[in-house]
């Protein structure tokens, strides 16, 4: 019997995927005080992500939230690299590749292969089956879920998602890093969506829907939103923020596996994906932004 390890002994931790969350999360690990390889699909692409993230953090010294010498103790504990090969000596390893069913298994086929036969392997997927993704493994017993919320430095809870065969001593020791990391854990059973996106989707699409069918602008919506609901923001601007690409991936799969046309993605958000409107990320969503972040005025 495999026994729990203690998750304060962890030391060497990967990530893999140097978008907005990887960024994040490799953040929140360096700040528990653990080494963090960060992978991309290039050196160069690692590279930019490590970059971003030392503008995060010197941005966060700037407003007085960190002191100059926190921050070059995180920093020294990040590297970027360009190959899996870097993430063979880490004993855990957390996936935050783009959420694309095909992707991720191919990724945790390889990421199985490199890692030594002790180490655990998570992923970020908010939508995708942890125990397909622990079949492709080849490691099942040590695979797990570990959805974190955007953005991860801010928001506090993770949600921990048992596959079918992923063991005690797994699922306890994901806890325990999670909890390491400043977070506070939910349980979800390995059905599409787990329990925040099951329920977030469906507000973010309708919400889609109600600007398709012109029941007010998007302002107008998420003011509606906020103020009548009490939500901190509007769907339409926390859609931009998470990504509509991200959205509609997730709502594609909550649609075609669960079979419920409640999740049927709205022709709006294809329209904008298919535009290349993706949010905050590019610069323009259901709202436009400059090159900041901020939100542009109409």
């Amino acid at each position: 019997m495999v026994l729990a390890r203690d998750p304060d002994t962890i030391t060497k931790l990967g990530v893999v995927g140097g978008g907005q969350m990887g960024q994040g999360i490799a953040q929140v690990a360096a700040q528990a005080g653990i080494d963090v390889v960060l992978v991309d699909a290039t050196q160069a692409l690692a590279d930019g992500a490590v970059g971003k993230l030392k503008k995060t953090l010197d941005r966060l010294v700037e407003r007085g939230r960190l002191d100059g010498e926190q921050r070059d103790a995180i920093v020294s504990r990040l590297r970027p690299a360009g190959s899996h090969a870097a993430l063979a000596d880490r004993e855990f390893v957390i996936e935050a590749a783009p959420e694309q069913e095909a992707l991720k298994l191919d990724l945790f086929q390889k990421l199985g292969a490199v890692l030594g036969p002790d180490a655990i392997l998570a992923s970020n997927t908010s939508s995708i089956s942890i125990t397909k993704l622990a079949a492709a493994s080849g490691r099942p017993d040590r695979v797990v879920g570990m959805h974190f919320m955007n953005p991860v430095p801010l928001m506090k809870l993770v949600e921990i998602v048992r596959g079918l065969p992923t063991s005690d001593a797994t699922y306890k020791t994901t806890v325990g890093l999670a909890q390491r990391f400043g977070k506070t854990t939910i349980g979800a059973r390995d059905i599409p969506g787990f329990i925040v996106n099951r329920v977030l989707i469906p507000l973010l699409n309708e919400a889609c829907y109600a600007l398709y069918e012109g029941l007010g602008s998007a302002s107008d919506i998420d003011t509606g939103v906020k103020l009548g609901l009490n939500h901190p923001m509007g769907p339409l601007e926390l859609a931009d923020l998470i990504g509509l690409d991200t959205v509609l991936a997730i709502a594609g799969v909550l649609h075609h596996e669960l079979g419920d046309d409640k999740y049927r993605p709205c022709p709006l958000l294809r329209q904008h994906v298919a535009a290349g409107w993706l949010g905050k990320k590019t610069g323009r969503g259901f709202y436009q932004y400059d090159a900041t972040g901020n939100k542009v005025a109409p």
